[in-house]
C-alpha cells in the first residue's frame, strides 16, 4: 500500500543533504533544529526528574519525623477519649497505624546563656514506632529511655549542638502560662536528662524538635491527657482524600490535618518552584522549534520551481501545504524522540554521570559538609515526560503552519517564469 505523495514528497525534503551547497546548508539548518528540540526536552527532562527527586527525599525525610494525618480537638484541649477516636480511625481501610501525642512550644534552656525555642512532642514511645519511621528507628534505643517519671529527654541533633549538650546533661524546659503566685506570674520550670538525640536528615526538626513521654509532657503542660492521635496510611500519596473522609466520619468536634496542609508552605513553594522552571525551559524547547521557521522558509524559496511543476501537474494548495507542514513535524518528532531517549538515559542513569563528572573536574557538586543530601537524586515520572512530549510536538507543528502557507501561495507562472 502506497503512502500519500505529501508523505513521500516531505520525507524526501528532510533527508535532501545532496544535490548542491543550498541544498546541503538547509539540511544542516534542519539538523541544528532537531537538536535544538532534542537538548531542550531532555534539560526539560532531566532538570524535572532531579526535582522530583530532591522533592522525594525531602518529603520522605519529613515523613520519617511527623505523621501522614492528625487528629486534634477543634478547641486545643485534650482529647476526651484518645483510644475511642483512634480505633473510630482505624476503621478506615487505609489507617495502619495511630498513636497519641502532644505538641506545644517551649523553650529549652541549658545554664544561664543557652536558650532555644523548640516544639516539644509528648509520645507514647511504644505506639510512635506504629506511625513515625523515627520512632520505629529509636524504639529500642533513646525513646526506651523515655519512661514516665524518669523526666528523660531526646533532642534533635542539631538543636543537642546548638544548646551544647550530650547524653547525660541536664537541661530546662520552661512551660508556656507560667502559674500565678502570691508574688506574680511565675513560668513552670522543669529540669529534664538528655537521654539521647536523634538526626532526621531535615533541619527543621534536627534543630527545632525534642520529645518527652507522654504523661511527663501531660504534667509539665497541664493538658490532663494527650492532645491529638497521629495516624499513619497505606499510602502516603493518598493523604488529602482520607483526611476528607475522616473529617465526615469524626464529626465536627474533631480537626482533621493531613502532612500536605501542616506542611502547606513547603508544599507549595516546591510546585510553584517547578511550575516556573517548567515554563522557563520550555523557552528553550519553544526556540529551538522555531527555529523550523527559518528552515522551512528557506526550503520554499528553493523549491518554488518543484512547487510550481506539482501544481501543474494537478497538486492543490492543501496538498502543497501538506508536504511542508510533513517536513516541519517530521523534523519535530525525531527531536522529540531523541530528546525524550537522551533525558531517560540520563535521568536514570544520574547516580553515575554526576560522580563521573565531579571527578574529571575535581569537584563536588553538593559536598556532604554543607548539604544534607550528598548525592544528585532523580526521579523520572510519567506525568512530566508526557507533558514535556506533548508539548513539544505542537510547538514544533504551529512552527511548519505559516512557511507551509506560504508554500500553497505560490503561483506557478510566477515561479517558472524565469525558469
Amino acid at each position: 500500500m502506497s503512502l500519500p505523495f505529501e508523505l513521500q514528497v516531505g520525507w524526501r525534503y528532510v533527508r535532501a543533504g545532496r544535490g548542491g551547497r543550498r541544498n546541503r546548508f538547509i539540511s544542516f539548518i534542519s539538523g541544528v533544529s532537531m537538536v535544538g528540540i532534542a537538548l531542550g526536552v531532555m534539560a526539560l527532562i532531566v532538570v524535572l526528574s532531579v526535582m522530583n527527586g530532591f522533592q522525594q527525599e525531602v518529603r520522605d525525610r519529613m515523613l520519617n519525623v511527623i505523621a501522614h494525618v492528625e487528629l486534634l480537638d477543634y478547641a486545643g484541649q485534650a482529647l476526651p477519649d484518645w483510644q475511642a477516636t483512634a480505633a473510630k480511625a482505624r476503621a478506615n481501610p487505609e489507617v495502619v497505624g495511630a498513636a497519641p501525642f502532644i505538641a506545644t512550644q517551649s523553650l529549652i534552656a541549658h545554664g544561664g546563656d543557652d536558650m532555644r525555642g523548640a516544639v516539644i512532642r509528648g509520645i507514647s514511645p511504644a505506639d510512635e514506632a506504629q506511625v513515625t519511621g523515627l520512632g520505629a528507628q529509636l524504639k529500642d534505643a533513646a525513646f526506651a529511655k523515655l519512661q514516665p517519671g524518669a523526666w528523660n529527654i531526646v533532642l534533635g541533633a542539631e538543636l543537642a549542638r546548638q544548646l551544647n549538650v550530650g547524653v547525660g546533661d541536664k537541661v530546662t524546659l520552661v512551660a508556656p502560662g507560667g502559674q500565678v503566685t502570691p508574688a506574680g506570674v511565675v513560668p513552670r520550670l522543669r529540669a529534664f536528662t538528655v537521654a539521647g538525640t536523634f538526626s532526621a536528615g531535615h533541619y527543621e526538626y534536627d534543630s527545632g524538635l525534642a520529645m518527652v513521654h507522654l504523661d511527663d509532657a501531660a504534667k509539665l503542660f497541664r493538658t490532663g491527657g494527650p492532645t491529638g492521635v497521629q495516624l499513619r496510611l497505606r499510602d502516603v500519596h493518598e493523604s488529602r482524600r482520607v483526611a476528607g473522609e475522616l473529617a465526615r466520619s469524626m464529626g465536627p468536634d474533631i480537626l482533621v490535618r493531613d502532612w500536605t496542609r501542616a506542611n502547606a508552605t513547603w508544599f507549595d513553594a516546591v510546585q510553584i518552584e517547578k511550575r516556573m522552571m517548567s515554563i522557563v525551559l520550555s523557552l528553550i524547547v519553544a526556540v529551538a522549534a522555531f527555529n523550523l521557521v527559518s528552515t522551512l522558509v528557506m526550503t520554499v524559496t528553493d523549491k518554488q520551481s518543484d512547487i510550481a511543476i506539482l501544481r501543474t501537474l494537478g497538486a492543490s494548495p492543501r496538498s502543497i501545504m501538506g508536504i511542508f507542514i510533513v517536513q516541519g513535524a517530521v523534523s519535530g518528532v525525531i527531536g522529540t524522540l531523541a530528546g525524550v531517549v537522551l533525558g531517560l538515559l540520563v535521568a536514570f542513569n544520574i547516580d553515575i554521570i554526576v560522580p563521573a563528572i565531579e571527578h574529571l573536574l575535581n569537584v563536588s557538586f553538593l559536598p556532604g559538609s554543607i548539604y544534607v543530601i550528598s548525592q544528585m537524586p532523580s526521579d523520572p515520572q510519567q506525568g512530566d515526560i508526557v507533558p514535556i512530549a506533548l508539548v513539544s510536538l505542537v510547538l514544533a507543528f504551529l512552527a511548519t503552519l505559516y512557511p507551509s502557507w506560504r508554500a500553497s501561495r505560490v503561483q506557478p507562472a510566477e515561479a517558472l517564469r524565469y525558469e
